[in-house]
């Protein structure tokens, strides 16, 4: 008799145990749906076009967030030629975006400061896999969209940085804390607090993986270019740079012949006239 109450017993105690087990199962399997189903927070601020518009004085324009999957809105180029329309299209771990950066970046912005042309950066992450494991193109980009979100006149000091510090591709990049560590001696000085949180939850990694997707599907806007094949993808008033990205000299040479053929077109002929 006794036994037959123990083994009533443990019956329950195991009934009761799997019951628990199973509740606690399906509730991490709920779990798990609802994060996967919940939407993406917003896209950041001031990249409305998917990139990032710099104009006179490298001050930028100011844009309201819209969400990862939203249709982006291309920024209205000047179409007198009187001012360079420069569109770049990189990823933070690419070795040729490198060296465009830093072989053009003192020049550009020079042009950008005096209001000789405006510029627009496009971070894409088409390198994540090339950084032993660490999604280190996505981090640099979600990092630069971090401050584009919060301190956006201090955009382009940041990309100068990371270019300064690069990674060699296959190489894991920087860390979190070093992307951080560079937000703030890159001069940024506005909204640590709110960058560095956006970095470690790397918050705008929706975002990065959408607008790269976008690029690399195309059109792109304000140019003939189907989409986005590498990086650095240079446009000048619409057409595609394919020079030296070595050669400054060559690209002002290429900004200077795109500006003056916009502005040839723009400008209307005079009608001559005939004395009386």
């Amino acid at each position: 008799m006794e036994q037959k109450k123990r083994d009533r017993r443990n019956r329950v105690f195991l009934q009761g145990g799997i019951g628990v087990v199973t509740i606690a199962v399906v509730t991490a399997i709920v779990l798990i749906i609802m994060n996967s189903i919940q939407p993406a927070g917003p896209g950041p601020r001031n990249m409305a076009s998917d990139g990032l518009l710099l104009g006179e004085g490298l001050t930028a324009v100011t844009t309201p967030a819209l969400q990862p999957d939203d249709d982006p809105v291309p920024s209205t180029p000047d179409g007198t030629g009187k001012v360079a329309d420069i569109r770049v299209y990189l990823d933070y771990l690419c070795p040729f975006c490198g060296t465009f950066e830093t072989t053009n970046s003192d020049q550009i912005s020079q042009w950008v400061e005096s209001g000789a042309a405006t510029l627009e950066i496009h971070p894409i992450s088409i390198l994540t896999s090339k950084s032993a494991g660490t999604q280190y193109s996505l981090r640099a980009a979600n990092a630069a969209a971090c401050v584009a979100n919060t301190s956006p006149d201090d955009f382009f000091a940041f990309n100068t940085a990371l270019f300064a510090d690069q990674p060699v591709e296959g190489t894991a990049g920087l860390s979190d804390d070093d992307l951080k560590a560079l937000v703030k001696s890159s001069g940024v000085s506005t909204g640590l607090a709110a960058i560095n949180e956006c970095i470690d939850e790397t918050t705008f990694k929706s975002w990065v993986k959408a607008s790269t997707d976008r690029a690399l599907s195309g059109p792109i806007p304000n140019s003939s270019l189907k989409a986005i094949t590498g990086t650095p993808t240079v446009l000048v008033n619409g057409k595609q740079y394919v020079g030296a990205l070595d050669d400054p000299k060559e690209f002002a040479a290429f900004v200077l012949q795109a500006a003056s053929e916009t502005y040839s077109t723009a400008t209307p002929t005079p009608t001559p006239t005939t004395a009386g």
